[in-house]
């Protein structure tokens, strides 16, 4: 009898002919996924493509204008054109502002409430990440105005110690980095919040292991804070680098790419050609650079994270 049972329990374990193991995806996941898919498709996947197409003719927008065959001389352009070239150059100049310095404020600041148990955490996080809500239209213009050459807060505060202020916007070698603080802190909050949430949740034993090693607070930071981070830092870093590369408002309100072209980013270009040179074909092909580059420095952000953990 036990040996006539061992086939049936085999045949169980195996299952029916037709049946799939449990874990094995099934035709009604994918129509669970089917309504967001096809909001994906038509609102973000259809204009993509279109504007790739658009990319390959010069054409100046305007619906019965004849256009004409360019191929990839658009987008060969981006590579040759200096003002192109310049634009993509501060794009990533401004990621040391939008990204590195956010997170390295942020990795500071967990680094001390890993120390220390900070009261009223839940407000001063609040505080911080105010920035963020607030409409970056509203954020540049009450910079403009602090940066303001006459009466500007900043340059009436500089006043006070007899340090002569500055145009700040108006300035050649001084626009950029001023465009990038206010990037600076309006993103900073953002990976505090990330970065403080993903400190909390780090094992308090892992410290404790590291004090009874004699770990000091640095080596306590390398040791366990930093390995804890990993995914909270990615993360952080593939927002915030995102918002630096497709940059307009702030751009636009502050400095309209000025003074010269010292300022200027691949969306500011985008938005020039198509709208203020008549252009469409030229800033169709900025505009899909621009997707690819994000698209690539997001993923080797997340192929790097994903090979740390």
């Amino acid at each position: 009898m036990g040996v006539a049972a061992a086939p049936l329990e085999a045949a169980a374990r195996e299952g029916s002919p037709g049946e799939r193991p449990p874990g094995e995806p099934r035709l009604v996941g994918y129509l669970y996924v089917l309504p967001a898919f096809a909001v994906f498709a038509v609102f973000v996947l259809v204009p993509l493509v279109h504007a790739a197409w658009i990319s390959l003719w010069d054409w100046n927008g305007l619906p019965n204008s004849p256009a004409t065959w360019a191929g990839i001389g658009n987008y060969t352009d981006v590579f040759t054109d200096e003002q192109l070239r310049s634009a993509f150059v501060h794009a990533l100049i401004l990621l040391v502002f939008y990204a590195v310095l956010p997170i390295l404020i942020g990795l500071l600041l967990a680094g001390v409430m890993a120390r220390a148990r900070v009261r009223g955490l839940a407000l001063f996080r609040t505080i911080l990440f105010l920035p963020q809500v607030i409409a970056m239209v509203v954020v540049a213009t009450m910079w403009k105005m602090i940066y303001d050459p006459e009466n500007g807060a900043l340059n009436r505060f500089l006043g006070w110690f007899g340090i002569e202020g500055k145009s700040w916007l108006g300035d050649f070698s001084l626009a950029l980095p001023s465009v990038g603080l206010i990037g600076t802190w309006v993103y900073f909050g953002l990976a505090m919040v990330l970065l403080t949430a993903g400190v909390q949740k780090i094992p308090p034993s892992l410290y404790d292991a590291a004090r009874v090693d004699g770990a000091g607070p640095f080596r306590e930071f390398l040791a366990v804070t930093l390995p804890g981070l990993r995914g909270e830092i990615a993360v952080a870093l593939t927002l915030t680098t995102i918002y630096a590369l497709r940059n307009f408002d702030l751009v636009y309100i502050t400095t309209q790419g000025g003074p010269g072209d010292s300022t200027t980013v691949p969306a500011f270009q985008v938005f020039s050609r198509a709208f203020q040179g008549s252009q469409v074909g030229s800033a169709a092909a900025v505009g899909i650079t621009l997707t690819f580059v994000i698209f690539l420095i997001s993923f080797a952000i997340n192929r790097v994270a994903e090979r740390s953990t």
